[in-house]
């Protein structure tokens, strides 16, 4: 029964599993492949990639950058107009949050603000590209299409000693500005490529990153069960088409045949062997001979059909190209070599795509890891397919294509109504009625922060976020009705409290348990590749933010940070409060309300009595004279962060 748990297990989310034992005979015969048509090539995906005519645009004059022309050409043919620039203090607070994960603190704030030379932005831009918190931001997305996790999953959910490198490798990548294409080769035949590089082998670890089941009884069925997810994930991430459904029957709706899925699983199959009891972390370059691959009958292990050798996928293979060796190492890198390749029609536009999501919430094609006929057209096909190409011609290089995107008044817009004349209001309800999601990009569109993200800023803006980077994953302290639900000793808080502060991309990733605030604001869960996390909006999040030890702890430290600096004085406290959580100073309504706060909630607090362990007090260097004022000011930290303005961005 144990198995036979496992094994379903092993294939959820797969479709029509099918076991040998209950198949009939005709799906098991053997299967026959239909040829790839012109027909099935006439899909926009499928094209090669072109460089399309920057689109002539009315107002030329709006457009800083090609993007611009090709979003405001599409605004102007549905009669629609951008909006207005987003101020200074909104811009800088986004492209904060966006490029490096954490807030402006505010001396950056205001050295922004006063440099009004030509191209100020632009070094702004450029100094966050540089930054070595650029890769800690953007590795975390990275490693949510890579299912990464420290642990295999499943019942046991044993961890996995090195794969904290994989991770590490990623950010280290990202931050060197490594060109995409050998990301990509290396992540798929690092151990081919440079053979005697460490960090070459780690990079692999993508390969072999989701959850695995080294206790099974059937190590061939281990093995079955890691190829297919393997070659699924390779296919999702890099070509953003759906082949899961191939290793059991041909594609319904793209021309992908279960031969197309198996020939190119054939390439991975010669690095991966299973070691009962031992967690898989990389590939495993062998020079023996290669052993015969077969198409799995319906997907099962137990039923192996016709044999199949290496190939390129057919419908991606634009110039039909061949395996010429015979070596396994040398046909695998040759594999990641064809998929980095101009000519391939698929690799440059998902990246691109990729990117372009997580600058603006979503991408100009709404489902990322799915081109094929299922997934949705693109917005903007034509600049797509610029930005493909401007890509390539940029060297693959990603921080080239931040900057281009960085860099437009695209974003550069507001993302709500400010300062509207009575010509300007119709423009915007108009902009609202026809685009009412941003997709057209009429505005810039509001963002909720990532689970990480909050977490950092909590910690970056009471002044105990961690320099510390690098290394295993930390545990920081869980509640103790949390800690219950796992397998003994499956979470050691971390002995140096400095760990318990360090960013989110470092703390330790179980798979079988989220950190609690990563959990209520969506982080996957790291069984599946995921494109695009959710967004949802839960009581729980609510919850956790106002009641959470963490949560409280925060609101301590950003208390005691607040009056070390401010001093007692009810209006300092207030104005630094807001500079440091909101990016800006408060309105002269907002500060003179919040300072009555801070002396109603003092005065109902001393009225109550309430014994000093009794209240929040301030986590500072300085000695509360009026501990009724520090608890006073530490819920009106709790209160700001749970405001909306501080989980989302403008």
């Amino acid at each position: 029964m144990r198995e036979l748990w496992k094994r379903s297990i092993l294939y959820a989310g797969l479709c029509c599993i099918s076991f040998a034992a209950g198949a009939s005979a005709e799906e098991l015969k053997t299967p026959e492949e239909t040829p790839i048509t012109e027909a099935d090539r006439e899909h926009w995906s499928f094209q090669p990639v072109q460089r399309p005519a920057i689109p002539d645009v009315k107002d030329s004059s709006w457009s800083r950058t090609p993007i611009d022309r090709f979003i405001l050409a599409k605004l102007e043919a549905e009669n629609l107009k951008p909006a207005a620039d987003a101020e200074r203090l909104t811009l800088i607070r986004r492209v904060y949050f966006d490029v490096i994960g954490l807030p402006p603190t505010p001396e950056e704030v205001d050295q922004f603000l006063k440099d009004k030379s030509e191209g100020a932005y632009e070094r702004l831009v450029e100094r966050l590209l540089s930054s070595s918190h650029y890769g800690e931001r953007w590795a975390q997305h990275w490693l949510d299409l890579a299912r990464f996790a420290e642990t295999d999953g499943y019942e046991h959910d044993k961890i996995r000693p090195d794969a904290w490198k994989y991770r590490d490798w990623v950010i280290k990548a990202l931050n060197a500005d490594l060109p995409y294409d050998q990301f990509v080769r290396w992540q798929l035949a690092g151990d081919v490529i440079a053979p005697e590089n460490p960090e070459a082998h780690t990079a692999t670890a993508f390969c072999l990153s989701g959850p695995d089941m080294p206790d099974i009884n059937s190590q061939e069925e281990r093995r079955h069960t890691l190829l297919n997810e393997m070659t699924s994930t390779i296919g999702s991430v890099f070509m953003a088409l759906q082949m899961g459904c191939a290793q059991c029957h041909d594609h319904k709706y793209d021309p992908i045949s279960t031969f197309d899925f198996y020939r190119m699983r054939a390439f991975f199959e010669p690095a991966v062997k299973p070691v009962k009891n031992r967690s898989m972390t990389t590939l495993a370059a062998t020079g023996k001979p290669r052993q015969p691959s077969h198409v799995m009958m319906r997907g099962d292990w137990r039923q192996p059909g016709p044999e199949v050798q290496p190939a390129f996928l057919r419908i991606a293979n634009v110039q039909k190209q061949d395996i010429k060796s015979a070596d396994a190492r040398q046909q695998r890198l040759a594999f990641a070599r064809w998929l980095t390749q101009k000519s391939h029609p698929l690799t440059a536009r998902v990246i691109v795509n990729r990117i372009w999501q997580h600058h603006f919430g979503r991408g100009l094609c709404a489902s990322p890891s799915d081109f094929g006929l299922m997934g949705e057209q693109p917005s903007h096909p034509e600049l797509l397919d610029w930005l493909a190409s401007e890509f390539m011609e940029s060297g693959w290089k990603m921080k080239s294509l931040h900057r281009l995107i960085l860099t437009s008044r695209v974003y550069q817009q507001t993302s709500r109504p400010v300062n509207l004349s009575p010509e300007t209001i119709s423009d915007w309800q108009l902009a609202l009625e026809k685009d009412p999601s941003a997709e057209l990009l009429s505005r810039f569109p509001r963002q909720r922060l990532d689970a990480e993200v909050i977490r950092d800023t909590m910690l970056a803006i009471s002044g105990k976020l961690s320099a510390k980077t690098g290394g295993r994953g930390v545990m920081p302290p869980l509640p103790r009705e949390l800690r219950e639900t796992l397998l003994k000793n499956q979470w050691k808080t971390s002995p140096r409290v400095e760990d318990h502060y360090r960013r989110s991309i470092y703390v330790f990733a179980r798979r079988n348990l989220r950190y609690p605030l990563f959990d209520a604001f969506d982080r996957p869960d790291a069984n599946n590749s995921c494109p695009r996390r959710g967004n949802s909006t839960t009581a729980p999040q609510a919850l956790l933010m106002l009641n959470s030890e963490s949560s409280l702890k925060s609101a301590h430290e950003l208390a005691g940070l607040i009056r070390d600096q401010a001093g007692a004085d009810p209006g300092a406290q207030v104005v630094l409060l807001i500079r440091r959580t909101l990016g800006r100073n408060p309105a002269a309504d907002e500060l003179e309300e919040l300072v009555t706060f801070l002396k109603s909630q003092r005065d109902m607090l001393r009225k109550e009595q309430r014994s000093a362990d009794q209240l929040l007090l301030p986590l500072g260097k300085t000695k509360m004279q009026d501990p009724y004022a520090g608890a006073a000011l530490t819920d009106l930290c709790l209160a700001v962060l749970n405001s909306n303005e501080f989980i989302y961005v403008d």
